[in-house]
């Protein structure tokens, strides 16, 4: 994205502060992360690129540098909590993984306090509202949280991203029209749908945290006076811009004022700053280590295997003491 978007998108969100207390609050939000130590996310290709992921540990690293707790990306791409796959997905070569296949060996061996779950994006497989592909999709969340639970992890549910169809209007198929293998031109109403029932599902009890509704707000805001801004490229995968307004609001959704996360996020822009060299090194170690998380553990969907894990951690503890040296004694990067 250029520097200008950027700019604007950060803008749009410093006027967001009243939206995302609305929609991101959560039963006892502020009370998830107290006590936890070990952090599991789990997610399709936009948590396995996981922008989003590395921003909110670069400021839980500066805002508690006296906590040292370990965070562990395991999204996969191209994955479904429901377990459906499109006709002739990846050009005929594989069907999307289910997280069912991998869920019990990834909390066996990551053993977590704490999960986030963002799935939704590719659980409707880019058609119209389908009652079945809806419930496929709540069986799979109930599924997914029973057995988070059962292991004695809580979980965090976060609602999915934004599908824009402006940057992709040439691809996309009208609602009479579109077959299995093709992409829906309304697709974000399927999931305006499900971030609603899972948002739902607070009044159960669950801790779910809102990223679907902020991002979609933030999008039109910018549009009105910029038609063409889009937050996705490929109308699917965020942009770095896209990432901030979803690590904002999770932590917002956690308990972090919003007023001290726009001038935070204000200094990711200025690659010179502390904070933004903190998350390349944040970023950089997440890679190495969730690409040999993923080989360890084991999953379906061919793709670069890892390094194994104990080179992997070998270099992770490089780059740890570096992110220490940026920050030393403790002391948050200004």
């Amino acid at each position: 994205m250029h520097r200008s978007g950027l700019l604007k998108a950060l803008a749009v969100l410093s006027c967001l502060a009243a939206t995302l207390a609305a929609v991101s609050s959560s039963p006892a939000a502020e009370d998830v992360l107290p006590g936890v130590d070990r952090v599991l996310f789990l997610g399709d290709s936009i948590t396995y690129d996981g922008k989003y992921v590395a921003y909110v540990e670069t400021e839980l690293l500066v805002r508690c540098p006296q906590r040292a707790w370990q965070i562990v990306n395991c999204g996969l791409p191209s994955e479904t909590v429901s377990g459906l796959s499109e006709d002739g997905h990846a050009g005929g070569k594989f069907p999307r993984p289910d997280l069912h296949e991998r869920l019990d060996r990834v909390l066996d061996r990551i053993k977590p306090e704490l999960v986030f779950a963002s799935y939704g994006m590719n659980d409707g497989i880019y058609l119209p509202r389908g009652d079945e592909r809806f419930q496929r999709f709540q069986d799979g969340m109930r599924r997914l949280h029973q057995k988070v639970e059962a292991c004695g992890a809580k979980i965090v549910h976060l609602t999915p991203a934004v599908f824009d169809p402006l940057p992709i209007r040439a691809k996309l198929v009208p609602a009479d029209k579109v077959i299995s293998g093709q992409m829906y031109a309304g697709y974000n109403e399927v999931l305006d749908r499900y971030s609603d029932w899972l948002l739902a599902q607070r009044a159960r009890g669950w801790h779910v945290i809102d990223l679907h509704g902020p991002m979609k707000q933030a999008l039109a805001a910018v549009r009105t006076h910029d038609p063409k801004f889009t937050f996705s490229g490929d109308g699917v995968h965020p942009n770095p811009a896209g990432h901030q307004v979803m690590a904002r609001a999770l932590l917002q959704g956690l308990g972090v004022p919003e007023d001290s996360l726009a001038a935070a996020f204000g200094q990711y822009d200025d690659a010179t700053s502390k904070r933004a060299r903190l998350f390349v090194l944040v970023q950089r170690r997440m890679r190495t280590m969730t690409d040999a998380w993923l080989t360890a553990i084991g999953h379906q969907r061919p793709m670069r295997a890892g390094l194994p894990l104990d080179q992997a951690q070998s270099q992770a503890a490089e780059l740890t003491e570096q992110i220490r040296q940026l920050a030393p004694n403790g002391k948050p990067p200004q």
